[in-house]
């Protein structure tokens, strides 16, 4: 069981899981629609000891007596949904549909893209999970990047690199001020630890092509916003192998997201529009289950009060500095992920 179905066998005294919920641990088979057995043979798992299916959207259970009672809730309120978090924070930016991606970008950072293939990455640099709107009749399968070394990098050039008096919206001002590509200064985020996407390696946070003479703060700040731009680029085109074509990327409007570099530098990219919403995961958690509990007729009913804070949208002229830079941060990037002579 995972955490979340544990939490509801307490709340309601039922053990029960879901077809998203068995994907996170490898044992939902999208063939066909049920237990992988496969996996079940091959380690030998007693089949008793999983529990139940239903739907992410249904009405699994009753609070007992018992927990109404230590919560201060009324008995028999029911529960009408669960999901891991990614798969949640994707719904709770209406994030439901093929080639719509959910992203965050907090200490680290996730792309999550909806997809209606069924495949995976060979090299298994990104995750494949059933998507909390996902059926055997439509398939929706959300594919999931993480990303170490995203926020964290802004944070440690705050404390340690930075003027003191430079808050992050003055960093981000001083990035905007640095034309596109950093006048040539390139930083690879992965100073976070080892990243999966390229095949476990950690490389360290790598400063190239620093001139004393011509950078400064700025173009420091402006090359980690890049960077890690770049690193959500990289990413999304590894998940595209998957089936996933990015046409929207919506998040919440925070972390790195408030950095206007950050954000524009990604949709040139990615030539994809991003959305900025004022949402968070227990928002859609809330829509979620309304929906479960039939509150709400459909999950598009459940989005109706969801407004678009900010839109941005690629900027063609961004687009050629910004791929230079891309392919001279790929080119390093190969080179420190050759093996050693």
């Amino acid at each position: 069981m995972l955490p979340g179905d544990y939490i509801a066998l307490k709340l309601t005294g039922e053990a029960l899981t879901t077809p998203s919920g068995l994907s996170e641990g490898i044992f939902w088979d999208f063939q066909k629609h049920g237990l992988a057995e496969l996996i079940l043979d091959y380690y030998g798992f007693d089949r008793d000891l999983f529990p139940g299916v239903v739907p992410n959207f249904s009405v699994q259970g009753n609070l007992t007596k018992q927990a109404a009672g230590e919560l201060g809730l009324k008995a028999g309120i029911p529960l009408a949904y669960r999901a891991g978090d990614q798969p949640n924070n994707a719904f709770s930016l209406n994030v439901l549909n093929p080639g719509e991606i959910a992203a965050n970008a907090g200490t680290s950072g996730v792309v999550y893209g909806v997809s209606d293939q069924v495949t995976y990455d060979p090299q298994s640099r990104v995750n494949t999970f059933a998507h909390v709107n996902h059926t055997s009749e439509d398939a929706r399968l959300g594919v999931l990047l993480c990303v170490n070394g995203t926020g964290i990098l802004n944070s440690w050039l705050k404390k340690n690199v930075v003027s003191a008096d430079w808050d992050y919206e003055e960093m981000n001002r001083q990035s905007a001020s640095v034309p596109a590509g950093s006048d040539g200064l390139i930083v690879l985020p992965f100073g976070n630890g080892a990243e999966r996407m390229i095949g476990n390696k950690n490389p360290g946070c790598i400063i190239e092509r620093l001139d004393f003479n011509r950078h400064n703060n700025a173009c420091l700040v402006r090359a980690a916003h890049e960077g890690i731009a770049f690193a959500f680029a990289y990413g999304i085109d590894i998940m595209e192998t998957t089936g996933i074509r990015a046409s929207v990327i919506r998040a919440g409007n925070a972390n790195m997201f408030l950095s206007p570099v950050f954000r524009e530098t990604l949709a040139a990219l990615t030539n994809a529009t991003i959305e900025l919403y004022n949402t968070d995961g227990s928002q859609g958690a809330a829509r979620a289950a309304g929906v479960g509990a039939g509150i709400f007729a459909s999950a598009s009913d459940a989005f109706g009060g969801l407004k678009i804070v900010e839109t941005v949208s690629p900027d063609k002229t961004l687009q050629k500095p910004v791929s230079e830079a891309f392919n001279n941060w790929k080119n390093i990037l190969r080179k420190q992920l050759q093996p050693a002579k």
